[in-house]
C-alpha cells in the first residue's frame, strides 16, 4: 500500500493539473463572448438616459474597460487566483462579485446536495430491483421510468409538483428558503446545516419544506440516468463467472447481490460525479422555477441587465467547482478500482 502512495500522489496532481486548460479554455471563451456582442456593456448596465461623461468614464474603469482588451484578459486570469472576480456594474456599484458568489452559492450547494442524495438513493433502489427482477413487469415499468424521468422538463415538472403538493393539498411552500417569520442564525449558508448546529428545530423544518420541492424535482429528473447505468451493470455482474460460483456453493442471495453490486458500483461513481457538476450548472432551471436565490437566479438576474463582471465571475466559479468535484470523483475512482494505472 505504501508502495502505491508516490503513484497516487502523482496520479493526482496529473488529473488536477488537467483541470487548469479546462478553466482557462472556457474562461477565454466566456470572456471573449461578453464583449464582442453588440452595444456597450456600460451602456445596457445603467440604460439610455443621458450620463455624464465623468460618470461614464468612471464605470469604465471600474468596469475595467478604461484597458487595452489583454490587458483585461491577464488582469481578471490573475484577479481569478486571489478569489477577486471584479465588481458588479449593477446598483450597488463596485461591490465585489465574490460577496454575492459566498452570499448566494451556500443556497445553490443545499439544492445540489440535496437532489443528488434523492437522486442517487432513487437512481441505485430502482436499478437493483429492475437487474434482480430483470425480464418482469417490475422491470419494464421501471425501464420506462428511467426514460421518462430523464426527459422531463425541469420548469414544467416542477410547476407540476408546486400546483398539487404546494396549490392543491398546500402541504408545502412552493418558493422560497424559509418563510419570513421564521428566525434563523445564519453561520455557513445552509440553512438546514445551521438550523441543526443552533438547535433550531422549528427552522429546520420549514427550511426542509421549502428544500423538498425543488430537491425532488431535480432529483426525479437526474435518477433516471442512474436507474439504467445501474441496472446495466448489476445484470453484467449477476451473470458473471464469481456470481455462478458463489451460488454453486451456496452463499444466500442478499450476499450475492452485495457483492455484485459492489463491483457494478464503480462505474456509477463516474456518473455520480459527472451528475453532481451537472447539478451546480443546470440548478438554473430549477431555482428559477421555485424562485430559489442561489447562483442561478443570481446569474438570470445579471443577464438581463447585462452585467458581464457578476456573469463572468458566477460562470468561472462553477467552473471552478465542476473542476475541483471532477479531481474528487477521480480521486475516489482511483482508490476504489484497483485496475486504474497511476
Amino acid at each position: 500500500m505504501v508502495s502505491k502512495v508516490p503513484g497516487l500522489v502523482r496520479y493526482i496532481v496529473v488529473r488536477g493539473l488537467m483541470v487548469i486548460p479546462t478553466i482557462l479554455v472556457l474562461y477565454t471563451f466566456v470572456f471573449l463572448i461578453l464583449r464582442v456582442l453588440p452595444g456597450d456593456p456600460v451602456l445596457a448596465v445603467i440604460g439610455t438616459r443621458y450620463i455624464p461623461p465623468e460618470q461614464l468614464e468612471r464605470l469604465r474603469e471600474l468596469a475595467g474597460l478604461n484597458k487595452p482588451l489583454y490587458e483585461q484578459y491577464l488582469s481578471y486570469l490573475l484577479g481569478i487566483l486571489r478569489f477577486d472576480f471584479g465588481v458588479t456594474l449593477v446598483a450597488p456599484q463596485g461591490v465585489p462579485v465574490w460577496d454575492y458568489i459566498k452570499l448566494r452559492f451556500p443556497a445553490t450547494l443545499e439544492l445540489t446536495v440535496a437532489a443528488f442524495l434523492i437522486s442517487v438513493i432513487i437512481g441505485i433502489i430502482t436499478g437493483i430491483l429492475s437487474a434482480y427482477f430483470r425480464g418482469t413487469i417490475l422491470d419494464e415499468s421501471l425501464r420506462i421510468y428511467s426514460v421518462l424521468a430523464y426527459t422531463l422538463f425541469i420548469p414544467w415538472f416542477g410547476m407540476i409538483l408546486q400546483y398539487i403538493f404546494g396549490v392543491k393539498l398546500q402541504l408545502l411552500p412552493t418558493g422560497g428558503r424559509i418563510s419570513p417569520g421564521v428566525h434563523l442564525e445564519s453561520i455557513t449558508g445552509l440553512y438546514t446545516v445551521d438550523s441543526i448546529v443552533t438547535l433550531n428545530l422549528s427552522a429546520f423544518i420549514d427550511s426542509l419544506k421549502h428544500l423538498l420541492l425543488p430537491s425532488l424535482t431535480l432529483g426525479i429528473v437526474l435518477s433516471g440516468a442512474y436507474t439504467r447505468l445501474v441496472r446495466n451493470n448489476m445484470i453484467d455482474v449477476l451473470v458473471s463467472e464469481f456470481v455462478r460460483s458463489y451460488k454453486a456453493r451456496g452463499i444466500r442471495e442478499w450476499k450475492i447481490a452485495l457483492y455484485s453490486f459492489k463491483n457494478a458500483f464503480i462505474p456509477t461513481v463516474t456518473l455520480m460525479g459527472l451528475q453532481f457538476a451537472i447539478l451546480l450548472g443546470g440548478a438554473i432551471l430549477t431555482e428559477t422555477t421555485f424562485n430559489w436565490p442561489g447562483m442561478g437566479t443570481f446569474i438570470v438576474d445579471r443577464i438581463e441587465y447585462r452585467d458581464y463582471n457578476s456573469i463572468q465571475g458566477a460562470i468561472i466559479f462553477f467552473a471552478l467547482m465542476v473542476g475541483l468535484v471532477s479531481l474528487i470523483v477521480d480521486m475516489v475512482y482511483a482508490l476504489i478500482d484497483p485496475r486504474v494505472r497511476y
